[in-house]
């Protein structure tokens, strides 16, 4: 007599089916994360937070240097004082709305990602959909253009600062160091436009220049502008990679919007077809 085997399912097999599970579901998960979009945010967060961080404390440390050597009289400098207390306020505005923005496209990725994935489903993409991004598109592609504004104009004092930096360096070299030649190598600020004609000293030459590029002002401003910059070329190339992520993201959304249209029109006509045959059917049972 041949005897059966029984098949019991012990705690290791429920195990083996819950790690399965789990491990299913964390890639599910994972493969609707829009990689792109977060490469994209956190090279734009980087960017920004180098940009405002480094070009507040560099324009503080510019004011300083300006107070102490260049234009020891106020009212000289008033105005960019002003001007550059109203560009650090700016500044938190741009923090605070890139902050902002870069979370909203971060979440119009994941709705991209899902609507493209569940495109078979239930989900269903619908014009507002499509509108908003559109109009993120829009929208990304006007700051791009203004951060490359904002990338050229933040090259400005970089460019002063080097100036100077390297007319120091022309005075501690060997061949003008300790000569009389030295204090007829200047550096005259005014010509930059920040400060004006009538300001003095204003030109600063010599012994007295090397001091400035010694001081500890100097060193840390002019470093802190160059981050700035490299923060600013970060957030441009970060908004033209959401520019690319929101363009193809809105050409899937309207290729979607055709085949779901397709869709419904199949259904429709499936769903007719099944009414006409049904009426045939009973039609055909009335004969009989």
């Amino acid at each position: 007599m041949k005897q059966g085997f029984l098949f019991q399912s012990g705690p290791g097999m429920e195990d083996g089916a819950e790690t399965r599970g789990c491990f299913e579901c964390c890639i599910k998960c994972l493969g609707g994360v829009p990689y792109a979009s977060l490469v994209a945010t956190i090279l734009c967060f980087s960017g920004v937070a180098l940009f405002c961080g480094c070009g507040h404390v560099a324009l503080a440390g510019t004011v300083a240097i300006l107070e102490q050597h260049f234009s020891t009289n106020t009212s000289d400098h008033a105005l960019l004082s002003e001007v550059i207390q109203l560009v650090q306020y700016v500044i938190y505005g741009i923090a605070s709305f890139f902050f902002l923005y870069g979370i909203i496209l971060l979440a119009e990725g994941f709705y991209t990602t899902s609507a493209v994935k569940e495109l078979h489903g239930e989900f269903k993409t619908t014009a507002c959909g499509r509108c908003i991004s559109g109009m993120f598109v829009f929208l990304t592609y006007v700051l791009g253009v203004a951060w490359l504004g904002v990338f050229g104009f933040s090259a400005v004092p970089v460019f002063m600062f080097y100036n100077i930096w390297s007319t120091c360096e022309v005075i501690r070299s060997p061949q003008t160091n300790g000569t009389a030649g030295v204090e007829q190598i200047c550096v005259d600020i005014r010509q930059y436009g920040i400060i004006p004609w009538n300001a003095f000293p204003g030109k600063i030459c010599g012994s007295a220049l090397e001091n400035i590029c010694n001081t500890n002002e100097f060193y840390v401003s002019y470093h802190l502008f160059i981050v700035a910059c490299a923060g600013a070329g970060a957030t441009v190339i970060a908004l033209i990679h959401f520019l690319m992520i929101l363009s193809s993201n809105w050409a899937y959304l309207k290729d979607a919007s055709k085949m779901q249209a397709c869709q419904d029109i199949k259904a429709k006509e499936e769903q007719e077809l099944q009414d006409i045959q049904s009426r045939s059917k009973e039609q055909l049972n009335s004969y009989t």
